[in-house]
């Protein structure tokens, strides 16, 4: 019996141990992965090197970081940052990146794009196994009145309910509130990736054998929640943080002089002509006179959707300079009271500024390979664009283009959609977006056939002028598609794993980080650990697994 006794007190010791010891190498992953958190929102605000500049795959920053060493493989302890390939329906490409919030379609922000009834709901339509009825009642959650759509539900509808409760009409919190909107359920909210992973698991893909219940198809259906957000922002402002020169100003004068310091006088005195009289095109040409009818009707919200909330944009719809009138008016007299200019004129390069603007521009995109009609001089002349036309030359300029200039005032804008991560489903209810450009999208690889990161793709895709220069979209399509797309939205999603070598004891979360702030803000923190490991060491650390972890 005491030999007993001692046995059973010898066994409970050392379970105690292992139990202690499996807490404290837990603890310690937890700081690992606290770790990523941190290491992420550092590089998002300050990448290091143009290497470090790739916040979509970067195996050489983000995939298997020491930060504990040792001289056996269980004690070294390490993190990766790891996500999905949102463009592989099969759900087995990973990369080590941060996930781009704008990537989704952002919910909060949908209706600021002004589109019709019908063009929103078409929105919505491309997701799996989404109706109509559900895309008018979600979209009936979200507005600010009482009025039903066509297959809507508004408050009449949910205070019937036990428990009753009102239509949000406002700004979603989370996407789970979703669950809330008639018609929506779980299975269709998460999908079939029941661990939160991105990719598709053996369970996943079993039938009804083991939960979740799936279709045995061979491809991973993640659910709404995969492509929808309520977190995506972008910022109206230039990759160094300062502030983009607005060509749709009022102040003629004024936009000529900055555009004239920044580059030269050449590209000054065009852009400033094309506001006064608009792009030039042939009377005689009748395709050409109704493209630009189409172009200008498609874009002529492109202004007022894409301003921050609550912003004092002033630029008009469709070149109709609503709302600038005035103020080119009244700055005419200014300047031409401080001028002393006796003819009463302001001019810049030979034209006569105190007309006023009679056309905003929609797009930048509108610029490149545009001829403008305008008076210099007393004499009818003809400009042609500084940024010409030809692919070549596209990639050269379009960087700095995109990045100095805007045609929207305000400190963001507002929903645009992240090509580069934006799955086939968010792309097609892109309005003018055709399956042939969202198919040329969504199979241009970023990463190589080795799981190598593509310095080049990376550093050319943080706007959406390769789109245009490698010949995916033509130049009065992207007029059109400007306004919805973008190459890089400032909210950022991060999924990290923290781990030791060999042995137990791991810790995953995903974090939110917004770098709309300066330093970069971590505004949410989940603990997804209970939900298991979700990736095998190999993908954490590019290591072959000998199968025993």
């Amino acid at each position: 019996m005491l030999t007993l006794g001692a046995y059973s007190f010898s066994e409970i010791m050392i379970s105690e141990s292992e139990a202690t010891a499996m807490y404290g190498r837990q603890a310690e992953t937890r700081a690992f992965a606290d770790s990523g958190v941190e290491l992420a929102a550092a590089v998002i605000a300050v990448p290091e090197t143009e290497e470090d500049a790739s916040l979509y795959h970067n195996p050489n920053r983000f995939r298997g970081v020491l930060l504990r060493e040792s001289e056996n493989a269980r004690g070294r302890g390490y993190f990766s940052v790891i996500a999905a390939v949102e463009t592989d329906p099969s759900g087995t490409a990973l990369r080590n990146g941060l996930i781009d919030e704008s990537g989704r379609l952002n919910l909060n922000r949908l209706l600021n794009f002004e589109l019709d009834e019908t063009q929103t709901r078409d929105m919505l339509m491309y997701l799996p196994d989404m109706t109509e009825e559900v895309a008018d009642a979600i979209l009936d959650w979200i507005d600010d009145d009482e009025i039903m759509r066509t297959y809507g539900a508004e408050s009449d509808y949910y205070t019937t309910l036990d428990p009753p409760y009102e239509s949000r009409n406002g700004a979603l919190e989370s996407i789970d509130e979703l669950l809330q909107v008639v018609g929506v359920t779980s299975s269709l909210l998460y999908g079939e990736d029941a661990n939160r992973n991105g990719k598709l698991d053996p369970n996943e893909n079993d039938g009804d054998a083991n939960a979740p219940f799936d279709n045995a198809d061979g491809l991973l259906q993640p659910g709404w929640a995969a492509f929808l957000t309520v977190n995506a922002r972008e910022l109206n402002q230039r990759a160094d943080g300062s502030e983009r020169t607005y060509i749709n100003n009022g102040v003629l004068d004024e936009l000529y002089d900055s555009l004239a310091d920044e580059f030269d006088e050449d590209i000054a005195q065009f852009v400033v002509a094309f506001r006064m009289s608009g792009p030039y095109v042939d009377p005689n040409d009748p395709a050409a006179q109704a493209a630009a009818a189409e172009t200008t009707a498609s874009g002529s919200s492109n202004s007022s959707a894409n301003s921050a909330p609550n912003s004092d944009s002033t630029s008009g719809s469709g070149g109709s300079n609503q709302g600038t009138g005035g103020l080119v008016a009244a700055a005419a007299e200014i300047g031409n009271a401080l001028g002393g200019n006796a003819q009463g004129t302001v001019t810049r390069g030979g034209m006569d500024l105190s007309k006023g603007a009679k056309y905003d521009a929609k797009s930048l995109y509108e610029l490149i390979g545009a001829q403008v009609e305008v008076e210099i001089e007393g004499q009818k002349q003809m400009l042609q664009s500084p940024w010409a036309a030809d692919p070549g030359s596209m990639q050269t300029y379009l960087p700095t283009l995109l990045d100095s200039l805007t045609v929207v005032e305000g400190p963001e804008l507002s929903g645009r959609i992240n090509v580069n991560q934006a799955r086939i489903e968010i792309l097609l209810g892109i309005p003018d977006m055709t399956e042939e450009i969202a198919q040329a999208i969504t199979s241009s690889p970023m990463i190589g056939a080795e799981g190598e990161a593509i310095a080049e793709q990376a550093t050319m895709r943080t706007n959406t002028g390769w789109l245009v220069s490698q010949g995916i979209v033509d130049l009065p399509t992207m007029v059109k598609l400007d306004r919805f797309l973008t190459g890089r939205g400032h909210v950022f999603r991060a999924q990290i794993v923290g781990f030791f070598e060999e042995g137990g004891g791991y810790t995953r979360v995903e974090a939110t980080i917004d770098s709309t702030e300066s330093p970069a803000k971590v505004v949410a923190v989940s603990d997804l650990t209970e939900l298991g490991r979700g990736y095998t060491k190999a993908e954490l650390t590019g290591i072959v697994d000998d199968g025993t972890n």
